[in-house]
């Protein structure tokens, strides 16, 4: 198929998800998928499934990251705090839609090539962090949105004090290889609510920086 309308697809099954907000699918539409992922997958860019990106991370489905980044509710004035870079694929669409992207990575060698990748691409409203995601980054924070791309077992507090009045934290929670949950939290007056967004799989988060090895990619 060629490469537009592998693209075509893509975008028709992220409406077919759900995903109905035009500055979303504008993003998603905008952004080469096949810079995320590696040379050999290059032909399977834009499938609608996930693909590994080495370390072993993955590269979200494209329907997820649309419902993801949709739930957010991004304005262009926020600050957006991302939890795992991964290959950058998702901060690239983040960068479009706000102020400023924060995004932490625990695998150095992947922050380095998101870097690499978004600065080539022109992208200049990205910091990038190696460290460790449970953490977040309280000298920067508050923070409008934030999203997490890893599933947690439940939503870290140190992450949720830095929300500020009316922000939004879409992340996956539960456990590897079982049901994890969509979730959606939002704080107004100080307080939290959340909505269950649906079924989804993600890799899960962990604590503290990787100690890469020789093959672990």
């Amino acid at each position: 198929m060629p490469f537009a309308r592998r693209k075509l697809s893509m975008l028709m099954a992220v409406r077919g998800a759900g995903v109905t907000d035009l500055s979303t699918l504008n993003a998603i539409e905008a952004v080469d998928r096949s810079i995320f992922v590696p040379s050999h997958l290059s032909e399977r860019a834009y499938e609608v499934t996930t693909l590994p990106i080495g370390f072993g991370q993955t590269l979200s489905s494209p329907d997820v990251v649309g419902m993801m980044t949709q739930a957010l509710e991004l304005k262009k004035t926020d600050r957006v705090l991302e939890i795992g870079t991964g290959s950058g694929y998702q901060t690239f669409i983040l960068s479009k839609l706000c102020k400023e992207v924060f995004t932490i990575e625990r695998h150095e060698p992947l922050s380095t090539l998101a870097k690499k990748r978004l600065t080539k691409a022109g992208v200049k409203n990205v910091h990038y962090t190696f460290g460790d995601g449970f953490e977040g980054l309280p000298e920067d924070a508050p923070f409008d949105a934030i999203l997490i791309t890893a599933a947690p077992d439940r939503v870290p507090t140190k992450l949720a004090t830095q929300m500020a009045e009316g922000a939004r934290l879409v992340l996956p929670i539960g456990p590897k290889g079982k049901s994890q949950r969509l979730m959606r939290i939002t704080r107004n007056n100080g307080r939290f609510s959340e909505s269950d967004l649906g079924s989804v799989r993600f890799v899960p988060m962990l604590t503290g920086v990787a100690q890469e090895s020789p093959d672990s990619n």
